[in-house]
């Protein structure tokens, strides 16, 4: 019996927009997408601000330097909307 191990890197690959939504693809080649309304800041962001963002967190996150915003793929992974989102 053969039993195979899942290699997972979920660090960040790239990070991306549509109209309603915040992509992100993982290294591993997973790709997350949540709702921009899950994130006030990102979603009241500029093209151009969103466009701006660097890996943070030995890649493991994300920051947006013009808007002051954080994410991490944890977070994004476990679906965590941010604290100041309303449900």
């Amino acid at each position: 019996m053969t039993i195979s191990a899942r290699i997972t890197d979920e660090r960040v690959l790239d990070v991306r927009f549509d109209a309603a939504s915040l992509i992100v693809d993982l290294m591993d080649g997973r790709t997350i997408a949540a709702p921009l309304a899950w994130y006030p800041r990102l979603l009241h962001a500029t093209r151009e601000q969103r466009g701006h963002w660097e890996k943070a967190g030995a890649g493991y996150g994300i920051h947006w330097p013009d808007i002051d915003e954080d994410l991490s793929t944890e977070g994004l992974l476990r679906g965590a909307p941010a604290v100041t989102a309303k449900r």
